[in-house]
């Protein structure tokens, strides 16, 4: 994948007496230094003109958040939910996936680092520890990829010791990466679950563009494997072309010749989606994608997304080529109505406390080569 190096750095003047500023700072040795007391001022310079979205991203912000850390993940309004809680450490992506929604929601297109990570943490703790009989899930790749800046922020670091030490609570960090080399060695006790977005080379090498390689996806969480930690796999978003079944079939058969599927926690599958404004965006930044040429209807929250007989026939291909390769692997649907879960399934969670509590129970009592809270298994 392609490594970050931003061309400028701006610090806002609170953040500057941060350790992780400076950590950051030692990291990124040679780049250009500005120590500002606002941010906001700087904006117009960051979001003007053509090309904005590249060239914003050269700037890397180093910032204090001042607002809340931990929040429920955006899909908790669909029919079936995975109760899932994200935490946003950092803003923005570098990695340039054609389809990021990141594109059309954030404010400014630079970098984003906030500096602030005890106050991250307290947060949590106070959280997990003020409702001490529920179990969270909580991810940190929502608008940010959770280890494409790791080289440079040592996040991870911090991190995974912090939930190997929480009772009712466990991490799980989402990547187009292969920066895994800062999880060796680190006390994760079974509390961090190292995830990838999956797609077949071909959408990797045309839409996945400043991406690891599948092979380098594969290859770190094989590493992963090794260190003990669980993993997960997301093929999301699953993205509908001509020859989708082969790419496709090969791509999961890869996985599990890589990765031993009692390893793997989760498997999700969600078919592409995206608001209008975005395909629009796509075409003009990206004119040789294919993407935005498909047939969409409105969906949830008014995203775009293939009809419903495409995805039906999507996610059960998948799920017959996973249960061929690992069958005891749980695996389930991500923003998706109840009808298509119980074509797909034969029938579907009863509601979002029976699939989180599925979810939690991998977790809580991990099974190893197969699973009673598994929906894969229960058809036919």
């Amino acid at each position: 994948m392609l490594s970050y190096r931003p061309s400028r750095i701006l610090i806002q003047e609170q953040s500057s007496r941060d350790a992780l500023t400076g950590e950051i700072l030692r990291r990124l040795h040679g780049v250009p230094v500005t120590t500002v007391l606002e941010v906001d001022g700087l904006l117009p310079e960051i979001q003007g003109g053509t090309g904005r979205h590249a060239r914003g991203k050269q700037t890397l912000l180093l910032a204090r958040h001042r607002g809340q850390f931990m929040k429920q993940c955006p899909g908790s309004g669909a029919d079936i939910c995975c109760n899932y809680y994200v935490v946003n450490f950092a803003y923005n992506c570098h990695l340039e996936c054609t389809y990021c929604i990141l594109q059309t929601y954030l404010n400014s297109p630079a970098m984003v680092v906030f500096t602030n990570v005890e106050d991250l943490m307290s947060e949590v703790a106070d959280r997990l520890s003020g409702a001490p009989d529920a179990f969270f899930r909580i991810g940190t790749g929502e608008m940010a990829d959770s280890l494409a800046l790791d080289d440079i922020t040592c996040y991870s670091r911090v991190l995974i010791p912090f939930f190997g030490r929480l009772p009712n609570g466990i991490l799980e960090l989402k990547t187009k990466s292969d920066r895994v080399g800062n999880l060796e060695g680190l006390e994760h006790r079974g509390r961090t679950v190292v995830s990838w977005s999956v797609n077949p080379a071909a959408v990797v090498k045309g839409d996945e563009l400043k991406t690891a390689t599948l092979q380098e996806r594969l290859s770190a969480a094989r590493r992963c494997q090794d260190w003990g930690y669980r993993l997960g796999f997301h093929f999301d978003p699953l993205i509908h072309y001509k020859g989708w079944e082969q790419d496709y079939e090969n791509t999961v058969r890869e996985l599990f010749a890589a990765v031993e599927p009692r390893s793997v926690a989760w498997v999700s599958l969600g078919a592409l989606r995206f608001t209008p404004h975005l395909r629009d965006l796509l075409k003009e930044r990206f004119p040789k994608s294919k993407i935005p040429y498909g047939e969409f209807v409105p969906g949830h929250h008014g995203k775009l997304r293939y009809f419903r007989p495409i995805r039906e026939e999507m996610y059960s291909k998948m799920l017959e080529w996973i249960r061929r390769e690992a069958p005891g692997v749980f695996v389930y649907l991500c923003m998706e109505s109840r009808p298509v879960w119980e074509h797909c399934f034969s029938h579907a969670p009863s509601g979002t406390s029976d699939l989180s509590g599925r979810m939690d129970a991998l977790m809580c009592n991990p099974c190893r080569g197969g699973c009673s809270a598994e929906f894969a298994d229960t058809r036919g």
